[in-house]
């Protein structure tokens, strides 16, 4: 990529317009939060590279980033990995030290960048937009796959499945899949669609192809749940749950975990289910439920998913692989009741049991835990409280020495100049 670097023209000549001004203004507060991003990512590195995160009960830095600096657990590991990425490309850490790249560019060339490619990257970081850099690393990493000859254990080990509920309630799923097993799946598709009443093709108005495949999916997780092979004691784990209101006439019937259903579709599915009576105080609470025990029956298992959601302990978002823990054992004289029961990750059970970590019930009820020298752990993250001139004037006064201008984050590119993308990704071979 070539570029032309235009003179900057001297302002003091020239009386500005409040457009420039303020673009200036915001091209520099842009320099000044990139190089602060810099330092946040390098106290980052060192936080995880002491193992700092452990002292508090964390799983992770990244778990930690979220409950402590509100990062979204992809955009923690996200930072984690460009935090140590830095650590071996010190041409580039430098430059977004001073402000001079963002960190858009950063995450984008920390993908692909080594010692043997470094400078480059930097030089088109330098003079290029964020969508060059982006565009370069995303046709590399193409090209680079096509030639790998482990492309297709890489494509096997990206195979995933996502959905989620959508605003209607309806499940939105995504699937990626290689070829081969994508085949069974259309192939068992197409067998469940043929096993399907053939008066939906012979009717005057047959349902849509995608539909009966929807139905087809059904069909083909319901023949899989009733086969006798895949029942056992560890049934009650995989159960559609549909929590139904008793007496006010404003409960909506809704699905754990998921959204609101309608009532006729909890009464289609009463109709052929086993269902567990939990009974609520007038805050919501689960009362005590079953028998006196040290197992925990399901009813009271799903009971105490009902009232905690999750991992109780504290900056825990696990709320899929969780046991109950008896906050005073069962060996200690404790009774397996709500009152006595907290949902624990395996890791975080782990905690309490051998890692020193302690969980105790105050006589308000409250649930509360202890690190390992026996502090109270807050439920909460304490953020700062700081005012946002406070904040620019720390940052102006620590990164004075950077020199940081309006000029300093802006791409060197000539708008309208185009790139040879064919030349720029051969150069990184």
């Amino acid at each position: 990529m070539s570029s032309v670097i235009v003179p900057i023209q001297d302002h003091r000549q020239f009386e500005q317009s409040d457009s420039e001004k303020l673009g200036d203004e915001i091209t520099e507060l842009c320099g000044y939060i990139y190089a602060a991003t810099h330092h946040l990512l390098e106290l980052i590195r060192e936080f995880d590279e002491m193992h700092y995160w452990e002292d508090l009960g964390f799983q992770s830095c990244a778990h930690w980033l979220n409950f402590k600096c509100g990062f979204g657990m992809n955009s923690a590991r996200e930072r984690l990995r460009v935090a140590h990425a830095l650590g071996g490309l010190p041409k580039i850490s430098e430059k977004f030290s001073e402000g001079a790249i963002s960190y858009s560019k950063v995450r984008a060339i920390t993908r692909v960048a080594d010692e043997t490619n470094e400078a480059y990257l930097l030089m088109v970081a330098t003079h290029g937009t964020a969508h060059h850099v982006e565009r370069l690393v995303s046709q590399y990493r193409r090209a680079k796959k096509l030639e790998d000859a482990e492309f297709a254990r890489d494509m096997h080990a990206q195979r995933e499945v996502t959905y989620y509920y959508d605003h209607d309630g309806c499940l939105v799923m995504k699937a990626r899949i290689p070829a081969a097993q994508g085949e069974l799946i259309v192939k068992a598709l197409e067998m469940a669609i043929d096993e399907q009443d053939v008066t939906a093709e012979t009717s005057e108005d047959p349902e849509p192809i995608a539909a009966r495949r929807a139905d087809a999916l059904c069909e083909i997780a319901e023949a899989y749940m009733n086969n006798a092979e895949n029942s056992g004691s560890t049934a009650d784990r995989y159960q559609v749950v549909v929590h139904v209101g008793a007496r006010l006439a404003g409960d909506i019937p809704r699905l754990e975990n998921g959204p609101h259903v309608t009532a006729e579709t909890s009464r289609r599915i009463a109709c052929d289910c086993s269902k567990s009576v939990i009974t609520e105080d007038e805050s919501g609470e689960p009362l005590n439920i079953g028998r006196r025990s040290r197992t925990i029956p399901p009813p009271m298992r799903r009971a105490l998913k009902a009232r905690d959601g999750g991992c109780r302990f504290p900056g825990c978002t696990n709320h899929k692989f969780v046991d109950g823990h008896h906050i005073i054992h069962w060996a200690d004289g404790g009774e397996t009741s709500l009152d006595n029961l907290v949902l624990l990750c395996r890791h975080h059970h782990h905690l309490v049991h051998e890692g020193g970590f302690d969980c105790k019930r105050s006589k308000d009820g409250e649930i509360y835990f202890l690190d390992q020298k026996e502090r109270h752990l807050e439920p909460f993250p304490t953020p700062k409280d700081t005012t946002l001139e406070e904040s620019l004037a720390w940052m102006y006064r620590k990164f004075e020495e950077k020199n940081v201008s309006a000029v300093t984050p802006a791409a060197k590119w000539y708008a309208g100049e185009e790139m040879d993308w064919e030349h720029a990704v051969s150069l990184l071979f």
